[in-house]
């Protein structure tokens, strides 16, 4: 018996070692991948509450969403002062150079233009995505008499140096949502961008493009990279490249 004890005690002595010594070093665990950073950005008059649909949308599916509060939201001290503040907010919540993407409505397209085209926005941002923006100017914006909304009028000064600066954006993906039944874009047409991938949606009323399932589910599939192939929406046949 004691013969095969000094046998078989080493062996039991080396598997027992592993168990009671602290193990090597692991290598280095692999980062957690970054979560995408989408900025959400109101428009006249508005607040982020907006776009509550599309943030939990996005928030379901992980991105990390930030909802701009604009400061005067009535245009008072003009877009460039709006874009300057949006600039601030965006570092401050995500830092001076993390990607991000850009979702806007309205009022809150040609303020995310003015950042991304004169205050240096276009080098982190992967995406530009506008929902009955007035690129081109609105006739409504006569019956408002603040800076921000004198600038939304066609042919004014800031329009006009908004589409001198288009090239700034350089090769960054551009979407242009617009409703023909909108009465706030003056005409509706004016929502067309010649940078931009144009898209028209029959929805009823301006504001009412936020809470279009058919508008949502599609700046859903843009934004989310990796989105189930299964649940992929379709492009409904309403949607194509406007012309002016």
């Amino acid at each position: 018996m004691k013969s095969w004890f000094r046998n078989v005690f080493p062996f039991l002595f080396l598997a027992a070692i592993p168990s009671c010594c602290p193990s090597a070093p692991a290598s280095a665990a692999k980062a957690p991948e970054a979560r995408q950073r989408v900025v959400l950005v109101h428009g006249f008059m508005e607040t982020g509450s907006t776009f509550r649909m599309l943030r939990q949308r996005l928030e379901k599916r992980g991105v990390d969403v930030m909802v701009a509060k604009l400061k005067h939201t009535d245009g008072t001290g003009g877009l460039e002062f709006l874009a300057t503040h949006l600039k601030q907010d965006i570092d401050k919540q995500f830092g001076p150079e993390a990607p991000i993407s850009i979702v806007a409505f309205s009022m809150g397209g040609l303020v995310s233009r003015e950042y991304l085209q004169n205050q240096g926005g276009a080098s982190r941002c992967e995406n530009l995505i506008t929902v009955s923006s007035p690129h081109n100017g609105t006739k409504a914006a006569f019956c408002y008499p603040s800076k921000g909304v004198r600038q939304m009028r066609p042919g004014s000064e800031f329009l006009r140096h908004l589409r001198d600066t288009q090239e700034k954006l350089g090769t960054m993906p551009v979407v242009s949502y617009r409703t023909p039944m909108d009465l706030v874009i003056l005409p509706p047409a004016s929502s067309i961008w010649d940078r931009a991938e144009n898209l028209e949606y029959p929805v009823i009323l301006h504001p009412m493009m936020l809470t279009s399932n058919t508008v949502l589910n599609d700046i859903e599939r843009r934004l989310v990279k990796e989105y189930p192939e299964k649940e992929k929406p379709r492009l409904p046949v309403t949607g194509g490249r406007g012309k002016l």
